[in-house]
């Protein structure tokens, strides 16, 4: 069996960030942000273990108001920083900061580079799929 692709286990989470107050959304923006689904270990990281066992099964979808959403893949570099990849190439990447130090549990907040711009996230909810 390729586990690459194998279904999902008990430790897949739903994850849903919005974008955090910065300048221009004081209040965020609910309709800013991602759909996730990874593996998180009992205190909310990401584990790479179970990453790299069920890489298919770990998307992310990217919604924005007035713009269509992106589907894509929970994706690792060599080193171990963490990605979104949505397409062929490098030009629609977006990095989590610090991803593999991070907590995703509600109400802490991540980081994602897109572009050359740098937004912060809270979590809003973490659930079973």
């Amino acid at each position: 069996m390729d586990t690459t692709t194998a279904k999902p286990t008990t430790k897949f989470r739903h994850v849903r960030l919005e974008l955090a107050r910065e300048k221009g959304h004081p209040l965020g923006d609910r309709t800013d942000g991602y759909d996730l689904l990874v593996p998180l270990d009992v205190e909310g990281r990401l584990d790479a273990a179970e990453w790299k066992s069920h890489q298919a099964a770990c998307r992310v979808r990217r919604f924005r108001s007035g713009h269509e959403d992106l589907i894509g893949r929970l994706r690792r570099k060599p080193g171990g920083q963490w990605y979104f990849d949505y397409a062929e190439g490098e030009e629609d990447d977006e990095t989590g900061f610090r991803f593999g130090d991070e907590r995703f549990v509600p109400g802490e907040y991540v980081s994602i580079r897109s572009g050359s711009a740098m937004h912060t996230y809270q979590v809003r909810v973490v659930d079973t799929p």
